[in-house]
């Protein structure tokens, strides 16, 4: 993890474009190659960042330029750097799950064809080197299918599983592996963005898995 706070304006150019004028702000460059612009007037959301896999070129006239694979530019202007420090975190163990989240994660691998005729289990808490998938599986053409489970399914959950999807379509072993976000509620907003990404969305019923209503889940 590399932390820089830095007087900077931003620049990102892409399917839109989008300015932040020069100001104090910490700079987050991580292992996973994302970066992310953040001010001190919210909690733990960017004001800009660019996802994974990118390339970040520092130029001589102090000048960043980050790159997805998308040929999106994060273009940071460096005009005073006030701190740089890099910091080694390791493997990080992960996010350990409220009861009820666990429990969700629990029934669906013990009833995964629920999502499909012929879909098996792979693995529950499937390791990756940014975190465990909730749910590796397979459908019954023998793809290999990644579900993020949730309670409440908000943005931050699909860009979750979107970076969880980009490191396992690498692997040669995995590939193609396509995306099921589920959660007890799916916010609009989640929904669009999960739509716009190819991720397909259920939503779960918790007594329905227990086997205390109708078992079907809600395919959208």
């Amino acid at each position: 993890m590399r932390l820089v706070i830095a007087r900077c304006s931003v620049d990102y150019a892409g399917r839109l474009t989008a300015h932040l004028p020069s100001a104090p702000r910490l700079i987050l460059v991580k292992a996973d190659g994302s970066v992310s612009i953040h001010a001190d007037d919210r909690a733990y959301k960017p004001l800009n960042w660019m996802s994974p896999p990118c390339t970040l070129k520092e130029g001589d006239d102090s000048v960043w330029t980050v790159v997805n694979k998308a040929g999106e530019k994060l273009i940071i202007t460096m005009e005073e750097i006030l701190h740089d420090s890099s910091h080694e975190l390791g493997v990080d163990p992960g996010l350990i799950k409220d009861g009820v989240e666990a429990h969700l994660q629990e029934l669906l691998a013990d009833r995964i064809e629920t999502l499909g005729d012929g879909y098996s289990l792979i693995r529950r808490e499937y390791p990756t080197a940014i975190g465990p998938v909730d749910i590796l599986c397979r459908d019954a053409d023998g793809a290999t299918v990644a579900v993020e489970i949730k309670r409440r399914g908000e943005i931050d959950g699909v860009e979750q599983l979107t970076r969880y999807l980009e490191l396992l379509n690498r692997d040669p072993h995995l590939a193609p592996v396509r995306g099921v976000f589920a959660a007890q509620e799916i916010k609009p907003q989640a929904r669009v963005l999960a739509t716009d990404r190819g991720i397909a969305c259920v939503v779960l019923d918790y007594n329905a898995l227990r086997g205390i209503e109708d078992d079907k889940l809600r395919l959208f």
